[in-house]
């Protein structure tokens, strides 16, 4: 496969492929379309998660106050549903899905293990392309990465749902949920909990955007369409770590 250059990217010339190329899908549908979906219901969880934690503006109306704060609420409880049951449909598919979607996509055995420090050497642009591990689904960093934001989002929900069930002492989420303030020693420290996760949540989406744009700017195989197209165009004759396994 021969290559040219051209101008560099990130301070480092960056080849443009030119060859023999094969389609491989990866993503099916249903996966494609949890993405979004908790995508969205994340950002709109943040956004109404600040204003209930600490409203930043309001708007009075006929000399009371306005009913923005329910309404915030509400929402944010609805996005949380919505959250909860893209979950419940991806606990599925990690036994429906393909390989690449499958609980075993999310949890690196010991030669990816390994591997970590390779990759995070070629994140940082210390590690030459040609000398990365190769990956056709998610890398063992990535693997780690997003099973550890699966369990910050139990969390989430947890603590979520035990604040929601404050307002409503008779209600089925204070009876289901009322447990959790003594497992963390008070509901200050419950909302505390859930507050520092979503600067998490927020790190994440930084860092995924990120990676994710400089991954199909620098290796120019459509990483980022691959979550709406369900596939990547990859090197016919380039070898990949998990293609076989």
């Amino acid at each position: 496969m021969t290559t040219k250059t051209r101008p560099f990217s990130l301070g480092r010339e960056v080849p443009s492929r030119i060859g023999q190329y094969k389609w491989v899908y990866l993503w099916g549908a249903p996966l494609r379309a949890m993405h979004w979906i908790a995508a969205f219901a994340v950002v709109v969880l943040i956004l109404t998660g600040f204003y209930v934690g600490r409203p930043y503006f309001m708007v009075p109306g006929e000399g009371s106050p306005t009913n923005l704060m329910s309404w915030a609420r509400q929402v944010h409880f609805l996005a949380a549903g919505v959250l909860v049951a893209t979950a419940i449909i991806r606990m599925y598919w990690l036994l429906a899905g393909n390989r690449y979607e499958r609980v075993g996509a999310l949890l690196p055995g010991g030669r990816d293990l390994m591997r970590i420090p390779t990759v995070v050497g070629y994140y940082l642009l210390v590690v030459p392309e040609e000398k990365a591990p190769r990956y056709l689904g998610h890398n063992p960093l990535q693997q780690l990465s997003y099973t550890t934001m699966y369990a910050l989002s139990v969390l989430m929900v947890v603590t979520g749902f035990a604040m929601y069930g404050q307002a409503d002492p008779d209600g089925f989420f204070y009876w289901a949920f009322n447990w959790v303030g003594g497992v963390f020693g008070g509901m200050q420290y419950v909302r505390f909990a859930h507050h520092i996760t979503t600067w998490a949540f927020i790190l994440f989406i930084l860092m995924h955007v990120y990676l994710s744009l400089r991954a199909d700017g620098m290796e120019k195989t459509g990483t980022v369409s691959s979550i709406i197209s369900g596939g990547r165009w990859v090197p016919a004759d380039e070898k990949f770590v998990d293609e076989d396994e």
